[in-house]
């Protein structure tokens, strides 16, 4: 599923236009982005948590020229999902 095709199932499930939709999609996006961004999380029970991990430096290799680089740390976007999420999700793999 794309985003155009999440806005259209969005809209006919709320009874909305495409364009509520889309602005509430969007919304919800930059949300969760700006407060992870504060290095805060995002909970939604049953759903999942979004929040940030830390990556430390590391040496790495270039596949290319076998060059040892530097990688440098950073802060990574992460989600777990939540308990009732995965246990629906695996009801469908075992039917």
């Amino acid at each position: 599923m794309n985003k155009a095709e999440l806005i259209d199932k969005i809209s006919k499930d709320a009874g909305i236009t495409k364009v509520q939709a889309n602005e509430a999609l969007n919304s919800f996006t930059e949300s969760v982005v700006s407060t992870l961004k504060k290095g805060e999380r995002v909970t939604l029970v049953g759903f999942g948590t979004f929040s940030v991990s830390e990556r430390a430096e590391r040496n790495g290799r270039n596949p290319r020229t076998e060059e040892v680089i530097k990688i440098l740390a950073r802060r990574v976007p992460k989600f777990k999902a939540g308990k009732e999420f995965s246990e629906e999700i695996a009801k469908e793999v075992k039917n």
